[in-house]
């Protein structure tokens, strides 16, 4: 096997990066160093293996403000230079971005190289990166057969590949739906991603309340809520008098997804791919100020195909919630239809095609087959650190 170098560039929040572990990782597996580039807060997101080597890049962002223009374009071109030293001695086979402002400046430093670029895309929207470097990469990997914002001239280069998933989480497309008997326990899990959700602390327990006592006294809930709002979840559970366990963090997600029989979330990216993965019904309240509103077009797939239900956040009230769980939970085999369909919507394979496609650069044309249908924290110059620990 040829070992080869790869540089991921991710902007600092989870659904960037942790797309980019995931290769990282299964690149790692595979015999190749891996370096990672990123801002300051992408060093403090949990994840990242061991082995790859973190650097951090200015992340200039030019914003409407006009006062933004000039420091965002000097950020820009100090990343770019750093980027260009990195590769110098580094000698990356390829560089893929992942979205995000700090993936702008390493791209353009593979560019100025002529090294290949592959872009990620974790959402049904083409992120703004992602739209301006689209033109020059050689590769497209998306997530969703349909991308908005994603012109239809470079259809050739565009790869469907999915969301690369957690180990944990895909070993729960072996299991089957947990069995929910008449009698038996109904458990939902309420998540609203890496920073929780408010909304879904104001909503979901009224909603719950409101469901016939038959339903309501068989609930086993797990809510991840933000630490200011978790006293006052707890207190409105007691009040209901309905079982919750609450958490501002759950570092054992994957496992309370796989007893899962319903859950409550946000539409990010990564919660509908383990969503899909794991093969659990949803209902789903889409972040609105989400950029580009890539939240609402993330559910469409799987809510066409049966598997989730979406609430939009204006319309998310405890009433509605009450109504949509009840469609779902009363009516025979609903919920194990909707787990079936949310499967269906899966793409178990994605670190895997993604890092087929990546391992092409340099020894092969790109693949065909999967077309539509180091240390942490070393320097750019390789010696001691510069950035932070990003565990």
């Amino acid at each position: 096997m040829i070992s080869r170098h790869y540089v991921l560039a991710a902007g600092g929040t989870g659904g960037h990066l942790i797309p980019a572990f995931a290769l990282g990782q299964e690149l790692l597996n595979r015999g190749h160093h891996v370096a990672l580039v990123t801002d300051q807060r992408g060093t403090k997101i949990p994840g990242c293996p061991d082995r790859i080597a973190t650097h951090v890049l200015p992340a200039g962002r030019i914003t409407k403000n006009p006062a933004s223009w000039l420091p965002g374009v000097r950020a820009i071109a100090e990343g770019r230079l750093m980027a260009r030293r990195l590769y110098a001695n580094f000698a990356p086979s390829a560089v893929i971005g992942f979205g995000g402002y700090p993936a702008f400046p390493a791209l353009l430093g593979a560019f100025a190289e002529k090294i290949p670029t592959v872009i990620h895309e974790q959402n049904a929207v083409l992120g703004r990166v992602n739209r301006f470097t689209a033109r020059q990469v050689d590769a497209i990997a998306t997530a969703y057969p349909d991308i908005l914002r994603l012109s239809p001239r470079y259809n050739g280069k565009v790869h469907l590949v999915g969301n690369p998933v957690r180990e944990e989480v895909l070993s729960l497309r072996d299991q089957p739906y947990p069995p929910l008997r008449e009698d038996g326990i109904f458990r939902v899990l309420v998540t609203g991603g890496s920073q929780g959700a408010t909304i879904l602390s104001e909503v979901v327990p009224d909603g719950l309340s409101r469901l016939p006592l038959n339903l309501r006294r068989r609930l086993q809930v797990t809510q991840q809520c933000r630490a200011e709002d978790i006293e006052t979840v707890r207190k409105s559970y007691a009040e209901h008098d309905i079982p919750a366990e609450l958490a501002t963090y759950l570092p054992d997600l994957p496992e309370r997804l796989g007893w899962a029989h319903l859950v409550i979330a946000r539409a990010g990216a990564s919660t509908i791919a383990e969503l899909t993965c794991a093969g659990r019904p949803a209902i789903l309240v889409p972040l609105p100020s989400a950029t580009d509103d890539h939240q609402s077009y993330n559910v469409k797939e799987m809510v066409q195909a049966g598997g989730a239900r979406a609430i939009a956040q204006s319309a998310f009230t405890p009433v509605e919630l009450a109504k949509q769980i009840q469609k779902i939970a009363l009516e025979p085999g609903a919920l194990e239809n909707a787990a079936k369909a949310a499967k269906g919507c899966g793409r178990p394979n994605a670190v895997a095609d993604l890092a087929d496609l990546v391992e092409s650069f340099g020894r092969a044309p790109l693949m065909q087959t999967i077309k539509p249908k180091a240390e942490r924290n070393e320097n750019f110059g390789g010696s001691p650190a510069m950035a932070k620990d990003a565990a």
